[in-house]
């Protein structure tokens, strides 16, 4: 899935992380939704959008055992990659479908966001997206959950932190379902945060995200969860803009990381939100406005959630699109 980019400016450029390993990561077939498949449409859409000649790609690198650790426990290192090496199929829950290869390629998905953040500090502004799978936000720090495995965007905050000491780290995360694994990571840190806009748990897996959570001890206020109920789509949304920038007025976040999830699109059988085409470019403007006004342009997307291949590529072509359009775009 190569792309060749012939413009000058890299705040123009679209910066894809990706590898083609990633297909090598086998949930079974039949009715799983976390399929191969879901990379193939979005590079396939990129290659005939309009944003195909802004594009470049990077290969990943698999994190270091000892990046692993910044997050995991050695415990759940040792386990997943015994299960695999003795042929299960799946760990724990049968959602978590695993082949021969998946430990390999789960460090591959987790060090995109080591490259995705060294291309942001070598280019703050510039739109970089990591097109990875499996996913992360679930991943606990002993145990897999919900197709995750490791968690991405934690474990790229960490590495923020501790290479770059922006130590002011914000996940934002539109995913349709909450990020346990990363409220886990964040909730008793003053300096990290985390916010969550996601199905209301009474209604959706993993039943994680109310509002009352605001983080514990040291972390308390820094986490802000914005449950929806079922049927929310754009009016919902753009009403929860407002107390987004009220919180990062508070928090002051050195650097952002985007847990950008699909699963929220109306025809997305994964939740009952109501999320369009449309509504995903106007998330990627308020994203990069937000990067403008907090973090000196620091925002690093890594892919989450979607599984509704026929939207898929275009919902991801949407968000991108927000985020290169010009200042004066409206969310």
């Amino acid at each position: 899935m190569p792309f060749i980019v012939d413009c000058a400016m890299e705040q123009d450029l679209l910066t894809i992380i990706t590898d083609p390993a990633f297909d090598r990561h086998d949930t079974g077939g039949g009715e799983h939704p976390e399929v191969p498949e879901r990379l193939r449409v979005i590079s396939e859409q990129l290659q005939k959008s309009h944003l195909a000649g802004r594009i470049r790609t990077l290969p990943t690198r698999p994190a270091t055992r000892e990046q692993l650790l910044a997050f995991h426990t050695e415990g759940w290192l040792f386990r997943f990659e015994e299960s695999v090496l003795s042929g299960r199929t799946y760990i724990d829950h049968p959602d978590n479908q695993v082949c021969y290869e998946s430990y390999d390629i789960a460090t591959l998905s987790a060090g995109a966001g080591l490259v995705g953040v060294d291309a942001v500090e070598q280019h703050p502004g510039s739109v970089v997206f990591c097109q990875t799978r499996p996913p992360g936000h679930h991943a606990e720090p002993n145990q897999p959950y919900g197709f995750c495995f490791f968690n991405n965007c934690v474990i790229a905050a960490r590495y923020w932190q501790q290479q770059y000491n922006r130590r002011r780290v914000c996940v934002f995360d539109f995913d349709a379902h909450h990020g346990n694994g990363i409220q886990t990571a964040f909730e008793e840190e003053a300096e990290t945060s985390y916010i969550s806009i996601h199905e209301h748990p009474s209604f959706s897996y993993p039943g994680t995200g109310w509002a009352e959570d605001k983080g514990l001890g040291d972390g308390f206020g820094t986490i802000l969860n914005l449950p929806l109920p079922p049927g929310s789509g754009a009016e919902q949304v753009l009403r929860l803009f407002p107390k987004i920038r009220a919180f990062l007025d508070t928090i002051q976040p050195d650097a952002l990381i985007i847990g950008a999830g699909f699963d929220a699109h109306r025809q997305d059988d994964m939740s009952g939100l109501a999320f369009t085409v449309d509504l995903y470019r106007r998330l990627g403007v308020f994203v990069r406005q937000l990067s403008q006004e907090y973090t000196q342009g620091r925002v690093l997307s890594i892919l989450e959630g979607g599984y509704f291949l026929e939207k898929l590529g275009v919902c991801v072509e949407a968000y991108l699109s927000g985020l290169l359009e010009n200042d004066t775009a409206q969310p």
